[in-house]
């Protein structure tokens, strides 16, 4: 398996350096955080490959669409305004553990998905990601995020709930829908704790 840069070598022009982050999770682990760039391509293929059934039903609500390099180029090939994403890396092993991403979707709205390895949950690893993709998207003019999870993931309910107080959610079929208000106070709040203590609720 190709390892994952933890200090990647090329950066793309803009590549957004002030969102590398170290975060201290529960159980004394440390994660380090950074925005995507093109060389994660073999990383999160072999990641894809290897994920387990649930993890990947979670992530694409349903089977994955096909692993081709014009999918994987352009998930790991961003704007960094519209388009932003965020991998994390175990600095031990090197290995990559989760990815978390916005797409705009129009105005000052964008849709999120996170996966985190599962033995790298509950741990406040997926708290951090979404905690710093909302910084970055209210940086970056973008107010309201959207998402569709599995109803039963309650997790990512929990998560949403963090970043606002205007929040709606739609329940059809076993697949939910939630809009969330970002609010700048509550996000400014939550990346500060993350900065000087780690994560308050695991996720």
């Amino acid at each position: 398996m190709k390892p994952f840069l933890i200090h990647p070598v090329e950066v793309p022009p803009g590549y957004p350096s002030e969102y590398e982050r170290e975060v201290r999770l529960a159980e004394g682990r440390v994660a380090l955080i950074r925005p995507i760039v093109p060389a994660d391509r073999l990383p999160l293929a072999c990641a894809i490959l290897s994920a387990d059934a649930d993890t990947l039903y979670r992530r694409f609500l349903g089977s994955p669409p096909p692993l081709t390099p014009a999918l994987l180029t352009y998930l790991c090939t961003v704007d960094y305004q519209k388009r932003f994403a965020l991998v994390a890396g175990d600095p031990r092993t090197e290995e990559g553990i989760a990815v978390a991403r916005y797409e705009a979707t129009g105005g000052a709205s964008a849709e999120i998905a996170v996966a985190v390895d599962p033995r790298w949950r509950r741990i406040g690893l997926a708290t951090a990601l979404v905690e710093i993709l909302a910084e970055a998207a209210l940086d970056r003019g973008i107010h309201t995020f959207t998402a569709s999870y599995l109803a039963e993931n309650r997790p990512v309910a929990a998560l949403l709930a963090l970043l606002g107080s205007d929040r709606i959610e739609k329940i059809r079929e076993g697949l939910a829908e939630a809009v969330v208000a970002l609010d700048p106070a509550s996000v400014s709040m939550a990346v500060k704790r993350l900065e000087a203590d780690g994560p308050t609720t695991p996720s």
